[in-house]
Order: structure tokens, then sequence, then C-alpha cells
């Protein structure tokens, strides 16, 4: 299974999670007009060219979401839930063009009182460019499932033709 289970965190560790996103203009135009936010500065390149930054800005609702998307490989990938977000800066302008990446670091790390097959993990994230500019920052709570946990074992279905086999050899 993919991901860190509740056991594997432990305050202190810092993991730079390994991928990279390049934010086309595309990725913003389309996010920006499907949550329907009107500001032009994420649309309208005439438009952006006047303001103080002179070109488009990409929508930080799409910035937050891929710094997001790419901490779960490490922070949440078997979460249950997100149980929050606190502290959000938006520290540095997201061109269009620029690279993304996230590093996170685990600030807490506790059984669950509820749930005995969880626990509750704390890091704090935060993005960066290409050039190394922190871009946001956040902290965030999740709920992960312990190694033992049921719940995510057996999703993957069985196949009716059998276990999958090598071919043959011919020859």
């Amino acid at each position: 299974m993919a991901g860190r289970y509740f056991e594997d965190f432990a305050v202190g560790d810092v993991y730079q999670h390994p991928l990279g996103r390049t934010v086309s203009e595309a990725d913003n135009t389309w996010f920006t007009l499907l949550t329907m936010n009107t500001n032009q500065n994420h649309f309208n390149a005439p438009y952006a060219q006047r303001a103080p930054y002179g070109r488009l800005i990409v929508n930080s609702g799409l910035s937050v979401a891929i710094v997001l998307g790419l901490s779960v490989s490490d922070m949440s990938q078997n979460a249950i839930m997100n149980l929050g977000w606190e502290q959000i800066t938006l520290t540095h302008p997201v061109f269009v063009g620029d690279t993304l990446f996230a590093e996170s670091i685990v600030t807490a790390a506790r059984p669950s009182a509820s749930r005995p097959y969880a626990g509750i993990v704390g890091c704090r994230t935060r993005g960066l460019n290409q050039d190394g500019d922190e871009v946001m920052s956040w902290t965030r709570t999740v709920m992960v499932y312990r190694r033992d946990a049921p719940h995510d074992k057996g999703v993957f279905p069985v196949a009716k033709t059998g276990p999958l086999e090598l071919p043959p050899v011919r020859g």
C-alpha cells in the first residue's frame, strides 16, 4: 500500500514531497472559471498587465489545491479525513508558468481517542516556487489510519478471469 500510516509519523519528520507541478494558463483559466471567480487578474491578460504585477496571477485556490495535492503522497495518502487547516498565508504571488513544490514537517502525532484504528497527525506545509520563494504555508490536521486498520484493505477488485499470469513462452 502506498503512503504512510499513523505509526510512520514522528514529530520533527520533514518530507520534501517528490513531485513538482508547473501551472499552465489553461489550468488557471479553467479552475478560475469553474469556481466562478470573476477576478480578471486570473484570466484576462490585458487587464492583468495594468495591475501591479503586470501579468496573470494564478488563482490562489488553485495554488493551494496544487500544494495540498503535492503533499498527499507523504502526509495524507492513508487519511480518513482532514480535520482542519489553520494559519493559511499566501506570501508570494504565483504566476502562470511557475512550478510549485511542497514540503511538510510533522508537528504533532497522537492516537485518536474515539477511533482506535486511527491517529491524529498535525503538520506545517509550505509551497515553494522554482526559485525557492515560499509562496504559501499552513498548518493542517488529518486523521490517518493505523497500519492494522481494516478499512483500507482489500479494495482492489478480484478479476473474474482469475489471477494475472505470465503468457506462455513460445519458441
